[in-house]
């Protein structure tokens, strides 16, 4: 598929083969209103649209699972198991409107985590992201550079966000392609998510994270520091970066459930977040497990970068889990998009290389 955008803002791109319904649907006209963030969305599109007027697609599997996807941010707000378990949160105080990125969710941070030359966590949370295809279990949701993220960010890239509903998991992957022809960049990646929990009190967060080392960034100053526990437990404010720690498993005693973040390509990191103490932000009620490239990765024109993450729930009974070695999802084996099977980056076809845009 050769899309053309409507907007100087963007430009053309060769990307994956679409249905020719959906076809025309790709790229919508992002010449983005309002300080150049908004995106326009075609009318052909089935949308739904959240109260404060933000667009969203409803996605849903015949087992009863479903998930809500906004198209401000590729956000994944909602993740319901066949059970009827929600496993994503959005705080109370997150902005609906548009005005500022949504607090909550599976939220892209991109090409920047934390702060660094460019504004807090990128720019990928706070523009809205094209429609590459749409299906009932499943949405793909690309990015492209624009009049915005050129004047913060002024590199040849493109990003694809697929979500996937599976019978018994919520399946990512985002795909980051240098779509130049001399130029390499480097950027970090992290999905900033939410996770919806019964208490604070109530959740332990297993993995190898016994004999890591973390930078834990509430120290004055950030202070790098070797775990001894094998479960993490919060109860006081907490930011903390885990290197080389990519298999958290969340266990929830008030669920009964525990909740696998399978992280099989591309995320080596994790970091715990969560405000704690803070009522306004509705601390209680969710943590933060974030799947995150935390190293700078170097991508050379025509090259691809994929980060894959599943949210795999389980009843509790089922915990005995060697969170070193996590259960493959079960929908991972399903179409990939721009990536082979064997490696995180490989180098794109001439022919699928655009122009530097």
């Amino acid at each position: 598929l050769k899309a053309r955008s409507t907007s100087r803002a963007m430009r053309s791109f060769s990307f994956v083969a679409l249905p020719a319904a959906v076809a025309a649907l790709v790229h919508p006209a992002s010449h983005l209103a309002r300080a150049g963030r908004r995106a326009v969305v075609p009318s052909a599109v089935n949308l739904e649209e959240d109260a404060g007027g933000l667009k969203y697609v409803a996605l849903t599997h015949p087992s009863g699972a479903s998930a809500k996807v906004f198209l401000y941010g590729a956000d994944v707000t909602s993740y319901v198991d066949a059970d009827g378990t929600e496993w994503i949160a959005v705080r109370p105080d997150a902005k609906m409107d548009g005005s500022k990125p949504i607090s909550g969710g599976l939220s892209h941070c991109f090409p920047q985590f934390g702060p660094g030359e460019i504004q807090q966590h990128g720019f990928a949370r706070n523009v809205d992201w094209a429609i590459a295809d749409m299906g009932e279990t499943s949405a793909t949701f690309e990015l492209t550079p624009n009049k915005y993220t050129r004047e913060i960010w002024d590199k040849p890239f493109a990003c694809q966000f697929k979500v996937a509903l599976g019978p018994s998991s919520l399946d990512t992957t985002l795909t980051v392609v240098n779509t130049g022809r001399g130029e390499s960049f480097d950027f970090q990646a992290a999905l900033h998510s939410y996770l919806d929990v019964s208490s604070i009190g109530a959740v332990k967060i297993a993995g190898s994270f016994e004999g890591s080392s973390y930078l834990d960034k509430m120290a004055d100053p950030p202070a790098t520091c070797t775990e001894a526990r094998k479960e993490i437990t919060i109860a006081e404010e907490y930011d903390r970066v885990y290197m080389g720690v990519n298999d958290p498993v969340l266990k929830d005693s008030g669920k009964k459930k525990l909740l696998k973040i399978v992280n099989s390509e591309g995320y080596a990191d994790t970091v715990l977040w969560n405000p704690y103490g803070n009522d306004a932000m509705g601390y209680e009620k969710f943590v933060c497990v974030e799947s995150v490239k935390y190293d700078p990765v170097p991508l050379a024109a025509g090259e691809t970068w994929s980060g894959v993450m599943s949210l795999v729930p389980e009843p509790r009974e089922l915990s005995g889990v060697t969170a070193s070695s996590p259960a493959r999802s079960p929908a991972l084996d399903s179409e990939r998009t721009l990536r082979p099977e064997s490696t995180a980056v490989w180098r794109l076809e001439s022919s699928a290389v655009g122009a530097p845009l």
